[in-house]
């Protein structure tokens, strides 16, 4: 955890994070880019913002803060945000869904320092992240649980169910950051389950809503850093974000939801990300 940030290098940071994401997947023959594409900001926000408490040297230390990656899939993210916070090698990022690797599509808690739940069956990330916050409102420990949620996830009823219970037991230790970029796996949501008015049901369940462009370090670490204030609401940030995000094409096209380019439009991601073919497969 770092206490003070400079935005220039947050935003180069983020740059890096997509890099390592979209070498990941290339390396590994497949993965979700866009869906970790989305989130980056966010979570560059998080753990190099000032915001989470942790430290890589303890990962198990009772006093930290936890994060809950919900949306599972997006697990090549939350890998490179972890190498760079030191929780693993860089180098290990690269066998990514490889035979033998602990990288997998999905996090496994058991397996990687800093993963604090096993995800990727959607619905069940909130449930857990209120369980833990719920434990440490009665074990008296200072301590925040954040849980980022795809929006196409939020169409679980479990989610709903676990808001309502949070709500109930007032646990203002915890937030949900919505990664709200509109879309999920085949389609826009719009054309599957409507969610809107999300910041209306959120609030309707009893949620302290926020909602923020997801893409601005500066306006996320505002939003995400824990307010000291009146009554005992959980939080919901809204972050407005593009799937896809950083790489021309794929921003907002659900067919990009799990695909690697072809060869033109490889050109096309390397000139956006800033790579040349050397740094990608060396």
């Amino acid at each position: 955890m770092q206490s003070a940030y400079d935005t220039e290098h947050l935003y180069n940071l983020a740059r890096e994070i997509r890099k390592n994401i979209f070498k990941m997947a290339y390396k590994a023959g497949g993965g979700h880019i866009a869906p970790a594409f989305s989130a980056v900001e966010v979570l560059t926000a998080l753990y190099f913002g000032g915001v989470l408490k942790y430290d890589a040297r303890e990962p198990l230390a009772e006093n930290r803060d936890r994060f809950i990656m919900s949306k599972g899939h997006a697990s090549a993210a939350l890998y490179a945000i972890l190498a760079q916070a030191g929780f693993l090698g860089v180098e290990e990022l690269f066998s990514f869904c490889q035979d033998g690797s602990r990288l997998g599509g999905h996090p496994n808690m058991w397996e990687v320092p800093g993963v604090e739940a096993s995800t990727g069956a959607l619905g069940h990330g909130l449930g857990f992240a209120s369980g833990i916050a719920m434990a440490k409102k009665l074990d008296k420990q200072d301590c925040h649980i954040y849980v980022l949620l795809g929006d196409g996830e939020c169409q679980e009823g479990s989610i709903w169910e676990a808001a309502l219970f949070a709500a109930t037991q007032q646990l203002d230790n915890l937030t949900v950051i919505l990664d709200y970029n509109k879309l999920q796996a085949m389609d826009r949501l719009d054309n599957i389950v409507k969610m809107e008015p999300v910041i209306d049901k959120w609030r309707a369940f009893g949620w302290d809503v926020e909602e923020v462009d997801g893409h601005d370090i500066p306006a996320l670490i505002a939003a995400l850093t824990p307010k000291k204030q009146a009554g005992c609401a959980p939080r919901a940030v809204i972050a407005h974000t593009i799937k896809g995000k950083g790489v021309s094409f794929m921003e907002g096209v659900p067919i990009w939801h799990f695909r690697l380019p072809n060869a033109a439009e490889l050109k096309i991601v390397l000139n956006e990300l800033e790579m040349d073919m050397q740094e990608l497969v060396g």
